[in-house]
């Protein structure tokens, strides 16, 4: 294959300090044929190519089905041996216990399984640990107790690594099933089942899957043993849209099956008809279809807020819930945690950033620990973090003897792997994840000599190498071509999301008509193609993401790159761009002005 040297339209180092790439000869060429064969648009199919969807398989990828890629839930170990115990406590009228992670994807699996059991006319049992108090995952008070109340304990989004709260929840008597998609170690906890596509012995086939979707291909295998008897269950399609909004908010690769679970969740989204997202929709403002952006970066950080700073189950009782009241109650609460998240955050962050620029941003590994950060807005700081330095990111909350905190990825390094070494190897003293994000406590004395190891063992995996971070850019874009049915048409390349990167185009020497400041920190940009076409354009947190120059340059001509997408201001649908980068452009087409 060849591959493109050359930086697109000649940007070596934007505002922002990235190198632009186009796409390969070989791209162009596949987004040639996508488009002859497919008759398809070429924006589009110059995303399709960056995919390297062929062209004969161009129009199905457009449109995934969930009855082609759902696999058959037998396929995961144990799974079969999980669904008929969950199906014997129904015909026994068994005590059943949820223990629930408290993030996004930990509150949809909960409110999953509460769903079904309700429309089968039974209840259960929810417990979901605080964040601050019991920390991540079953903890052996918690799972005693439920285990002499309770003959089946189930536990979703978490319990891989969790062998002592489950051996000591089998010594009560009870049942324990495990509902997880995190990284699973040499040996398993002594549960009756445990269910989860990153068991080393499982082939990996399935290790994009959110907590989430392990816990709906579960109900799909309980459904199944039901019909075979002659009844039924739940029609489950009508869940997907909580297993789209786990599956985005949990930042899962939207590969394969994924795809299809969130694209067919946003329709059922649209219907309005869980009474906790809607009342959440309106909290947050949505006043559009939902679409993986809406589930990611407004709905989920509100449903996170509860466990962050909140009480640790608002998210899953918001989510399960079947009263208008209580939902619209329980989302006003959490959008005033998630106001107050945001200023923890902000302060947190500012601190954070300070001291890795301090430490240095060049290495594999940029990281932060402080005394008294909020433990539930640590995940978040070290996201941003990652953003700015392309770098591996962990952010430490110290308090008293300990540090606790969480890691946030970038593409190619296994973060969850590392972290898990970095336990076996004594200098955690406890830790685990998955690719792309990781939790661990380390002894506060340990903290440097840990990072520097944690350093050392993603710099194997690549982290760190190479030369400035590259920005990748599907092709050159005017405005007088965005329009409402191009965006449209580009959205049925997505969702996009994690391994499914957003179409990103470039417009290219377009004039900055106006610029204004909005909000805190945010720019809006009109853009002049130079033959009477303008765009709108939105440019969030630019000085964060060093784009704060674009203020200064109105009437500047400049290479601007983002994303088309819609805005419904007013009620009326106009297209717009997000901008995510700029480089100021060579040519003078605008003449004098």
């Amino acid at each position: 294959m060849s591959v493109t040297t050359k930086a697109f339209l000649g940007v070596e180092n934007s505002l922002s300090g990235r190198r632009w790439v186009g796409p390969t000869e070989h791209e162009e060429r596949l987004a040639e044929a996508i488009a002859r064969e497919a008759g398809l648009p070429r924006p589009v199919a110059l995303v399709l190519a960056r995919r390297g969807v062929p062209p004969e398989e161009a129009r199905p990828f457009l449109e995934p089905q969930l009855r082609t890629l759902l696999p058959d839930p037998s396929v995961l170990r144990d799974m079969d041996l999980a669904a008929e115990r969950f199906v014997t406590a129904l015909d026994r009228n068994e005590r059943i216990a949820i223990f629930a992670d408290y993030d996004v994807d930990g509150g949809a699996s909960a409110a999953l399984l509460l769903t079904w059991l309700r429309q089968m006319g039974r209840k259960a049992t929810l417990y979901v640990p605080d964040r601050i108090d019991e920390g991540y995952g079953p903890n052996t008070p918690a799972m005693v107790a439920l285990a002499r109340e309770h003959d089946l304990v189930l536990t979703v989004d978490c319990g891989t690594l969790s062998h002592e709260p489950i051996a000591a929840a089998t010594a009560e008597g009870a049942d324990v099933i495990v509902l997880d998609h995190h990284l699973g170690a040499e040996t398993l906890p002594p549960a009756l089942a445990v269910v989860n596509p990153n068991r080393q012995d499982e082939d990996g086939s399935l290790g994009h899957l959110a907590a989430a979707g392990v816990v709906f291909l579960f109900l799909v295998a309980v459904n199944r043993i039901l019909r075979a008897r002659g009844a039924e269950g739940p029609e489950l399609l009508s869940f997907l849209d909580l297993v789209a909004l786990a599956t985005v908010a949990d930042v899962a690769p939207l590969v394969g099956v994924n795809r299809a679970l969130v694209r067919q969740g946003l329709r059922v989204m649209a219907r309005r008809q869980r009474p906790g997202l809607v009342a959440l929709s309106d909290v947050a403002g949505m006043d559009t279809a939902p679409t993986s952006h809406h589930l990611g970066f407004l709905l989920g950080p509100r449903i996170n807020a509860g466990g962050r700073i909140g009480r640790a189950d608002l998210g899953a009782r918001l989510l399960a819930t079947s009263d208008p009241a209580e939902a619209e109650a329980i989302a006003r609460e959490l959008e005033t945690l998630n106001a107050e998240r945001r200023a923890v955050e902000a302060r947190v962050l500012e601190e954070a950033r300070a001291q890795a620029e301090r430490r240095g941003a060049d290495g594999p590994l940029v990281w932060a620990a402080g005394a008294d950060w909020h433990p539930g807005v640590v995940g978040i700081v070290a996201s941003r973090l990652k953003e700015w330095a392309n770098r591996p990111a962990v952010v430490l909350g110290v308090n008293g003897a300990t540090g606790t905190g969480s890691g946030r990825s970038v593409g190619g390094v296994d973060l969850g792997a590392a972290v898990q070494r970095l336990v076996a190897e004594g200098h955690a003293l406890k830790g685990g994840g998955h690719r792309m994000a990781a939790g661990l406590t380390v002894a506060k004395e340990r903290i440097e000599d840990a990072m520097a190891r944690l350093a050392e063992l993603v710099a194997r995996q690549g982290a760190g190498a190479g030369g400035p971070q590259e920005l990748r850019v599907d092709g050159p874009l005017m405005a007088s071509a965005v329009d409402v049915e191009l965006v449209e048409t580009l959205e049925t390349a997505g969702p996009f999301g994690q391994a499914a990167p957003s179409p990103r185009f470039v417009l290219p020497a377009h004039r900055i008509a106006s610029v204004r400041e909005v909000g805190t920190g945010h720019l809006k940009l009109a853009l002049d193609d130079g033959a009477g076409h303008r765009i709108d354009a939105i440019c969030f947190r630019a000085g964060e993401r060093g784009l704060d120059a674009l203020g200064a340059m109105n009437g500047c001509s400049v290479h601007v790159a983002g994303r088309p997408e819609l805005n419904a201001w007013g009620g009326r649908l106009k297209p717009q761009l997000r901008v995510e980068d700029a480089a100021p452009a060579s040519e003078k087409i605008f003449g004098s002005r």
